[in-house]
Parts: structure tokens; sequence; C-alpha cells
């Protein structure tokens, strides 16, 4: 890259940090900090365990916010220097390098740009995710356990981590279900944007004539609870059913009944933990992902009533999301936005990043015209 398209593009991510940076009103969130610490400091904060939790946890995202915004905005100031000595000194060593890190900090505004427009309620939460098996039998459970693996080799690229709640076992091959949560700030957020259904055109490996199959599956995203989110359950509205684990092709992978089922009476919800080494952890965990249904199911009762009050008829962006086509040809594309790459095996593989942050992007021009 040459040093006159070096600086243009550093002069367009100085504008869109520039952006960035008012969008974020790092002033007020200083101010922010500061009141958040005295009050971490104060020696009774502990007494109030629930208000504890929160002060602590939105300090220490406030400050990451703003060391992240900072440290970028050092960064382009150094390299901009960088651009200047490497011109008066035709040193082509030093523009390269500035090359190099304009490439590096391009690539992470437009990730810090994408952060900005997640700012739902729930947006800075952990994430729980279910994926279903929906028509079109054995390949629909073989695409769900292959949406199963896209989904955690994406939290590995990324450095997250994830627990594996559930897993239902198909007969044949796949799985019916699978229930995991991805730990990582914002993950709800990012990901909810690939809740819908998920369509796969292939030639089935299952059909001995070889004939071209179109499956489905489902994705759920949820949030995670927290502790202040007040979700209370009493007992009496709660069936626990214990169950032996499984694994694939019937195996038991426990010797004892451990496997829990809990249905929420009111509701009908139904949640189930197998994953967990015994019956108590099972249920704790099979609790948290009630607790998060139940949380997204008021959340969207709350949505749906904004929008009867606004006249909004509700545009779903649910539904049948994303085509991931294998044959006649190979292309991976976004019904919403448009978005496709041809590369199938790189998608099924966790490099879904371009397809998130196109969604984010969608999700809120649309909200701004409804």
């Amino acid at each position: 890259m040459a040093l006159p398209d070096i600086s243009e593009t550093l002069s367009a991510l100085d504008a869109k940090l520039s952006s960035i940076e008012a969008v974020a009103n790092l002033d007020a969130k200083r101010a922010e900090i500061a009141d958040l610490g005295e009050q971490v400091a104060a020696p009774d904060l502990w007494d109030d365990t629930e208000n504890a939790q929160r002060v602590t946890s939105r300090l220490s995202s406030l400050q990451n916010e703003v060391e992240r915004i900072e440290g970028l905005r050092s960064r382009l100031d150094d390299v901009e220097l960088m651009l200047e000595m490497a011109a008066e000194e035709d040193d082509a060593d030093a523009a390269a390098e500035a090359g190099r890190e304009v490439t590096s900090l391009g690539k992470e505004i437009e990730a810090l740009e994408i952060r900005t427009l997640l700012s739902g309620d729930y947006d800075e939460r952990e994430a729980m995710i279910t994926i279903r098996a929906e028509a079109g039998g054995v390949d629909a459970s073989d695409f769900a356990q292959m949406l199963l693996r896209m989904y955690t080799r994406w939290a590995e690229r990324h450095g997250y981590k994830f627990q594996l709640y559930d897993v239902s076992y198909a007969e044949e091959a796949g799985i019916k279900s699978a229930t995991f949560q991805v730990n990582a700030p914002f993950a709800f957020g990012t990901l909810s944007v690939e809740a819908g259904t998920h369509r796969l055109v292939r030639i089935s490996p299952f059909d001995n004539q070889g004939r071209r199959q179109t499956s489905f599956a489902g994705v759920e995203v949820l949030p995670v609870t927290e502790e202040t989110d007040h979700i209370d359950i009493p007992e009496s509205d709660i069936r626990v059913d214990v169950f032996r684990s499984s694994g694939p092709g019937g195996q038991s992978v426990n010797t004892t009944d451990s496997a829990v089922r809990l249905t929420h009476l009111p509701t009908g919800v139904v949640v189930s933990c197998q994953n967990e080494k015994s019956q108590l952890q099972n249920k704790v965990a099979a609790m948290k992902v009630l607790q998060s249904r139940l949380l997204e199911r008021a959340r969207q009762e709350k949505e749906a009533e904004m929008k009867e009050l606004k006249g909004d008829g509700g545009n779903s962006w649910g539904s049948q999301m994303r085509s991931y086509v294998l044959h006649p040809y190979q292309m991976v594309k976004d019904l919403r936005t448009n978005h496709e790459v041809g590369n199938t095996d790189g998608v099924f593989d966790g490099d879904i990043d371009g397809f998130i942050d196109a969604g984010i992007r969608w999700r809120r021009s649309s909200a701004e015209e409804s």
C-alpha cells in the first residue's frame, strides 16, 4: 500500500473512530466510572450482594469499553506519526509497518463500530442457544449437528468459552436438539441475529439414490439471566422428571437416571439437561435455561406491546433467514441482508462474522425505519 493510500485510509478510520467516540459519549462514561468507583470503595458495598454485583459488573464493563476506545485512539495517533516520519525519511520499511498497523486498526475499529450498534436491554449478556432439527428427517438432524459445530467453532475462533447443557441425539445420525451457553460479553446481542430457521440444500448422504434433499434446523438465542432479573419460579409451578442420559446411537452415558427435564406448568415451557455429572447439577443447569426462556418470553411480550402501541404490524425477521446450498453450486446466503459467500466449508467451520455483522447492521437499519 502506497503512502498516499495509507494516509487516506487512516483519515477514514480517524473519522469513523470519532463518530464512535461521539456515540459512546466517553465523558459521561468517565463520570459514571468515577461514581461507581466511589460506590465500590464503600465498606458496606457487599451488605447488599445484588447491588454489589450490579455495581462491580457495570464498572468493569464501562472501564473495558473506555480503555478499548482510548487504546485505538492512541494507536491511530502513533501510526499517524509513523507515517509522517516514513514520508520525511523516505523509509519503505516504516511505511510498510504503518500499512500493516492501519490494516489491523481497520479490522478492530470495524468490530467496535458493530459493538456500538448493540444497545438492546440484554445485548451485553451472555447467550443461551438452542438448536433443533426441523423438517427433513435424518438430514435435518445431521444439519442441526453441523450448526452446533459451526457455532462452537465460531466461539473457539474468538477465544470464547462455551458450556454444553443438553444434547438429544437422533437415532440414525446427528442430533434432535442441543442447548449451550456462550460465555462472552455481548454474546446475546451478537448472536441474536442468528435466531430463526436455517435451510440446507445438498445431495443427501443418507439417500442411496443420491437425490437432492432440503432440510431445516431452528436456532433460538436467549439472554442469560442475572441475579438482578428477579425471575421467580415457585416450586409448585415446575414438574421435575428424571431420565437416563443417552449418547449417540442410544448408548448410555451415565449409569444412573441423572438427566433432568423441567416443565414450567403455567407456560408449558420444557427444558432438559443431561450433560452434568449429577442429578442436582443437571437440575441447576436446567433451571438456568428455564429462567432464560422465561426472561426472553417476557422481553418478547413487552416488545409486542410496544409494537401494538406504535401500530407496527411486525416485520418479523425470524423464520427462514439463511440458506446453505451445497448442490448444484456452493453458496451460503442470508435472506435478510443478502450477504453471501461461496466458501461453505469455511462457514461450517465457524467463519460467520460477516453474516453476524451484516445482520446487526440490518437489524439497526430496520429498527430505524420502523
